[in-house]
């Protein structure tokens, strides 16, 4: 179990991102984490709760009161995360109005995707300005071995609830897809099929660059640098620049999408 010193604060942040400027968080889930996945990779370790059904976590109304104690003049952005899969809150459409109208800011969601066969998960995601949506492995099995999801949970239905979920959604759609090894030239091509089917507005290249604590720790919610943490961790193996950048041209080349990755300082 983790343990919390302070008050638990649905609003953390602002956290620097590369994707999305400073970004102020707000975590639907609370002290303890819940996901209908356990990615190897997560920032979060492993999630103590793992589960697909929703439920009620954190009030909208204890939302509200966090949020007006933040000042947003140097924020960016306000993203949806935190300890867990934002859309297992019940109550994460009254969120994402209740957040946009108390900000001038554009509104995210950060999600795995996992519930979008999920009509009412469909049409209250699609209250957000932005979503991005998490793609690591184009076969079930790379899926079960990186992402670890609930057994109730399969591929096909995500990729299906997310072909719905396009069809409606007239926001920025990103697609964020996590490289842990240069993929195969098979899965490269299933990949950019993919794509070329569902036509987000852009894919999100990323590789591991935050450390993964060995429990699960609700700071890690917050932009912490492997040097910086203050609780065991483990550094997980990267991919390269250069391996993102290939990867990166070969996918607009075909498709046209735009793509982004980071700049990592220690590329060879």
């Amino acid at each position: 179990m983790s343990t919390v010193t302070a008050p638990f604060t649905s609003v953390y942040g602002p956290v620097q991102s590369w994707r999305f400027g400073r970004s102020l968080g707000i975590d639907p889930i609370g002290p303890m984490s819940a996901c209908s996945f356990n990615c190897v990779y997560c920032q979060l370790g492993r999630i103590e709760h793992q589960s697909s059904n929703r439920q009620f976590f954190i009030s909208t109304k204890k939302i509200h009161q966090d949020l007006q104690l933040f000042p947003l003049g140097n924020v960016d952005a306000i993203t949806l995360s935190g300890s867990g899969e934002p859309t297992l809150a019940q109550n994460l459409g009254e969120i994402l109005t209740v957040v946009k109208e108390m900000t001038a800011k554009p509104v995210g969601v950060l999600t795995n995707g996992s519930l979008l066969s999920d009509p009412v998960v469909r049409e209250e995601l699609a209250i957000a300005d932005w979503v991005a949506v998490k793609v690591d492995a184009t076969s079930g099995d790379l899926f079960r071995r990186i992402n670890h999801p609930v057994p109730a949970i399969n591929l096909q239905e995500i990729w299906a609830g997310l072909l719905q979920f396009r069809q409606i959604y007239t926001g920025h759609l990103a697609v964020q897809t996590m490289l842990l090894a240069v993929w195969s030239e098979r899965e490269q091509e299933e990949y950019i099929r993919q794509m070329q089917t569902l036509q987000p507005d852009e894919i999100q290249l990323n590789t591991p660059t935050r450390p993964r604590p060995l429990t699960h720790e609700l700071e890690a919610r917050g932009n912490n640098l492997p040097q910086a943490c203050s609780y065991p961790a483990k550094q997980l193996k990267q991919v390269t620049t250069e391996v993102l950048k290939t990867f990166s041209d070969r996918i607009t080349r075909v498709t046209e999408i735009p793509v982004r990755y980071p700049l990592l300082q220690h590329s060879s």
